[in-house]
């Protein structure tokens, strides 16, 4: 595949031209699992458990029906818990505990949420967990026990403006900040580690450009840039972070769609990740269905884009492996497609295909314990 610009009216088949889709079958782990990636399947109602191979291949290793909608996902910072809310009702967390050997779940507990939730999220502590409804336009902070389960009786409920999508601590476990799409913000707080309240911060909000619709957003390695993608213009944005006020400045925005692509369709931005080192930045579009790649400099946390290529249809998630070797991606309406990561250049290379469960879209990757 080229990594070159481009505007594709079939990605999947175009994918399917280079690399064979292969279904998968529950095999056994191999000896020396290193690394797993966690797939949720709305549809399907089922959480894929993959191991990530040297070579970007994938092994089914578990399959773990969840008995409802099943989407966004989140893993505690220790990597011994996987939190998956269900989105049908009764609105709902599972609480899995990870074998640390093989990476497969045990389900420990469900508790309820305060609503639909479209994103979740632990502290950096691992003590509360945080979501975001998009529907119900609020946020909740809900504790974990000790033994990694969430509680039931939410800490807090915050209403905030339309359209809440996605709640993340600061890296330092001092401020929060939730976007809200459908109000052209994204909210910051204020948080307290040691009882889980949430105050609004100075200022409360900073604002997208007016219907932008800010959705996914993540900090740089560095904790100096936050970078945010707006589903409704197919824009990333760039946000200096300053770590002693815990607010966020606006330095640019950049477009994630291919060029000269032209569309009578609402656009969709949706996910998007840094590879570890920092060094690269990858994001959905869903209109389009494509991926599209950024370098970026160190100094200013400029973005200048490297890639647009064609991926699954409708791909609403994706994640990168701790290594920084693969990216993960899942279209909604199609399966997941590996990316080889070149080091040097960022650019992508597809190396496997694969069906999965129905309407996959989200991923999560973790490295094993005694991974180096």
């Amino acid at each position: 595949m080229s990594n070159t610009l481009s505007s594709p009216s079939s990605p999947s088949s175009r994918l399917a031209t280079l690399i064979a889709t292969s279904a998968l079958s529950l095999a056994a782990t191999h000896a020396g699992a290193a690394t797993v990636a966690y797939v949720s399947n709305a549809d399907s109602q089922d959480i894929y458990v993959l191991q990530l191979n040297g070579d970007g291949s994938v092994n089914l290793i578990d399959k773990v029906d969840t008995g409802s909608t099943v989407m966004p996902l989140a893993l505690s910072p220790d990597h011994k818990f996987l939190y998956a809310a269900l989105r049908g009702q009764p609105y709902s967390v599972v609480s899995y505990a990870i074998d640390p050997a093989s990476g497969k779940l045990k389900a420990l507990s469900k508790a309820p949420l305060a609503d639909n939730m479209a994103n979740i999220a632990t502290d950096r502590s691992g003590r509360y967990l945080l979501a975001a409804s998009y529907s119900g336009n609020k946020i909740s902070v809900n504790a974990i026990g000790a033994d990694g389960t969430v509680q039931s009786a939410p800490l807090a409920v915050i209403p905030t403006g339309k359209n809440a999508h996605c709640v993340q601590v600061s890296p330092d476990n001092a401020f929060v900040f939730a976007s809200n799409l459908g109000s052209d913000v994204i909210l910051q707080y204020r948080f307290d580690a040691a009882t889980g309240a949430l105050a609004p911060n100075t200022p409360p909000s900073v604002a997208t450009k007016t219907g932008a619709g800010p959705r996914h957003f993540v900090f740089s390695p560095d904790q100096r840039f936050v970078y945010s993608t707006n589903e409704l213009d197919a824009t990333v944005n760039t946000y200096a972070y300053n770590r002693q006020s815990g607010t966020l400045a606006l330095q640019g925005s950049d477009s994630a769609l291919p060029d000269g692509f032209k569309t009578s369709e609402q656009l969709a931005a949706a996910d998007l990740h840094l590879t570890p080192d920092g060094r690269f930045l990858y994001a959905t579009e869903r209109t389009s269905n494509t991926l599209t790649g950024y370098r970026v400099e160190p100094a200013s946390g400029k973005l200048t884009r490297i890639l647009n290529v064609p991926t699954e249809t409708q791909p609403r998630g994706f994640n990168i492996d701790p290594q920084g070797r693969y990216l993960l991606a899942v279209g909604q309406k199609a399966g997941l497609t590996s990316y080889a990561i070149d080091r040097d250049s960022g650019a992508l290379t597809p190396v496997f295909r694969y069906t999965l469960g129905r309407n996959p879209n989200w991923v999560e990757i973790i490295d094993l314990p005694g991974v180096r």
